[in-house]
């Protein structure tokens, strides 16, 4: 049994899916609905652009879901479509390639919603006011007990459990420095800052989640083709009403992503093909089940060595 899993922010880099837009005219077409949809040449930023321009959240979100729709599309001319999936799930903003993927979601209003997402994520927090950082070495039960100890009256919140090691955390910059000094008293590895641009899966983020929640009771969710595992419930769900409030939740909630990885090996999934940009998720799998098979697909040998691996 197999499931296809798409990346979250982070995986961006100058020049991802240009290879599959030459190599397949499906491909490109991707790019060139996103474009049209978010009124921009986005494809010129995310082939020939700045980095730093594309690692804005604004711009990053809808960038990393076309590559990732465009390696779906180049899989498709292959024959091989979402069904070849018996679960989808993404990381934080992957969610909504995986709903894209399975046909929840058209790929214009995919990428007006992930447009708005970034953009009420950056203004919900003032810039400095909140930070996020990495906690190596200890389990989520570990980092929830120092992320309340160091909160002192601020947010500071578990926001990815991403692998059996690696958890971070979201709030309050204050905050989250206590914890980093805190985790690092209490037997972490390493506790680490990261150059975030706001503090996401948070409570600091109530104002993006309602900004979300008024555009996403006017976009059509349609039953997906296959069942989406849901960060923030680690299960598969297809109703498309709980689809909806679990994308609001998603916004102010944790990323469970290993709970989604343990849960679909669970159903029993042995391979997962990390579609789009990037090998972050491939890593974190084979830390979370190793019995389970890894495949990174987001190049033109890529697609048709994930195709031919299936005859």
């Amino acid at each position: 049994m197999r499931a296809f899993v798409f990346p979250g922010q982070g995986a961006q880099t100058i020049g991802m899916g240009r290879a599959l837009a030459d190599a397949y005219p499906l491909a490109r077409e991707v790019f060139e609905e996103v474009d049209e949809a978010l009124g921009e040449k986005l494809s010129a930023l995310i082939w020939e652009g700045d980095q730093d321009e594309l690692t804005l959240t604004r711009n990053a979100q809808p960038a990393l879901m076309a590559t990732s729709m465009a390696t779906m599309a180049a899989l498709g001319a292959e024959g091989v479509t979402v069904n070849a999936a018996a679960f989808v799930a993404g990381h934080s903003l992957g969610e909504y390639s995986a709903l894209c993927a399975a046909g929840a979601i058209s790929l214009a209003d995919t990428a007006r919603l992930l447009r708005l997402r970034g953009e009420a994520m950056q203004a919900a927090v003032a810039v400095g006011e909140g930070a996020m950082a990495a906690i190596l070495g200890l389990d989520l039960e570990a980092v929830q007990a120092v992320a309340a100890a160091a909160a002192e009256g601020q947010v500071v919140q578990a926001a990815n459990d991403n692998d059996p090691a690696q958890v971070v955390i979201s709030g309050h910059k204050a905050g989250v420095e206590r914890a980093v000094a805190l985790a690092q008293e209490r037997g972490a590895k390493r506790a680490v800052m990261l150059p975030v641009s706001a503090p996401f899966h948070c409570a600091l983020m109530e104002p993006a989640a309602r900004v979300m929640a008024e555009r996403l009771a006017e976009v059509t969710i349609e039953e997906p083709l296959v069942p989406v595992v849901a960060n923030v419930r680690a299960h598969g769900v297809s109703d498309p009403d709980e689809i909806r409030a679990l994308l609001i939740e998603q916004v102010t909630g944790a990323v469970r992503w290993r709970e989604s990885v343990a849960w679909m090996a669970a159903q029993g999934v042995t391979e997962i093909w990390e579609i789009g940009a990037g090998k972050a998720l491939s890593g974190m799998i084979r830390r979370i089940a190793r019995d389970v098979a890894t495949r990174q697909v987001g190049l033109p040998d890529e697609v048709t060595a994930a195709v031919d691996s299936m005859n």
